[in-house]
């Protein structure tokens, strides 16, 4: 009887969670060293309830210094409160460099960010998304991923065999939440981010520096940090705006005083402002109306 119970349980929190979880390629992904479950990139779904017309949908890069993921605290949570405002969220699960998840150095995790932002666009009919409201946010090394995706990305390849190679990986729009913008060396703090992306190959620590790729081309972004950080300084949050300036992009960039690093939605009963204050921006640029 218990079994059955625990069974029942089981299904009822699929249920009341709705989440589905999708594997990016059908295949090995590119540069997969084997067929594990972290050699294999996958996005978890949250839909919300009741959508009666396609919603905009959030790709989600959980921090975790590109070691492991913050997966629940930066990636679920996340995902439940877009959808508390009618918006898809979608956790990525990308390849990082901690030894027990496979060693993966860069490009490998910027190949998932890419590929999410195409399978949620030729995924949108199935999820009732909008193709057009497509953004994508993280922290601190899942903010690096995203300002990467932001300012790297293209228009996909129409002659492409893989359908969902035929989409943009550009995103309409991110969300920077005390992200490291580069793996700069005057960034000491953040060297174990560096190691896990680039291992000892430091030459191509300014190809991997987000602030110094934005371009017209790069999409609007929300930007937010507190100046207590003592892990990834806020001058990362400050970089990237100035490049935004230089460039003519639209931001908005919002610095607090007090807050560790992680600090993500604090108290979940009521969140931090930064959260208030991007659905208000959502709504400014036209994501949300």
């Amino acid at each position: 009887m218990k079994k059955y119970i625990a069974m029942a349980v089981c299904l009822m929190s699929l249920v009341l969670c709705g989440a589905e979880k999708v594997r990016l390629w059908e295949k090995d992904a590119p540069l997969a060293k084997g067929q594990r479950d972290i050699d294999i990139p996958a996005l978890e779904v949250f839909l919300p309830e009741n959508a009666g017309k396609k919603t905009p949908a959030v790709v989600i890069c959980p921090g975790g210094a590109y070691y492991g993921l913050a997966y629940v605290h930066e990636g679920v949570n996340y995902a439940k409160f877009l959808n508390g405002h009618g918006i898809a969220g979608l956790v990525l699960k990308y390849r990082t460099g901690g030894a027990k998840n496979g060693s993966y150095r860069y490009p490998a995790p910027q190949m998932d960010a890419h590929r999410a932002i195409r399978f949620v666009r030729a995924n949108a009919e199935k999820w009732n998304i909008d193709p057009q409201k497509v953004g994508i946010m993280g922290s601190s090394a899942g903010g690096h991923l995203t300002a990467m995706t932001a300012v790297k990305n293209d228009a996909g390849d129409p002659e492409a065999a893989d359908p969902v190679e035929k989409f943009s990986s550009r995103p309409d729009f991110f969300v920077l939440c005390y992200a490291q913008t580069s793996m700069d060396k005057r960034y000491g703090k953040c060297c174990g981010s560096r190691r896990n992306l680039l291992g000892d190959d430091e030459s191509r620590i300014r190809e991997v520096a987000a602030y110094a790729h934005v371009s017209k081309n790069t999409p609007p972004g929300f930007i937010w940090h507190t100046w207590a950080d003592q892990m990834v300084p806020v001058r990362n949050a400050l970089d990237m705006a100035n490049a935004m300036e230089e460039h003519g992009v639209p931001y908005s960039l919002h610095i607090y005083r007090n807050g560790k690093h992680g600090l993500g939605l604090g108290n979940l009963k009521n969140t931090h402002l930064w959260s208030k204050e991007l659905i208000f921006w959502l709504s400014e640029i036209g994501i949300l109306r």
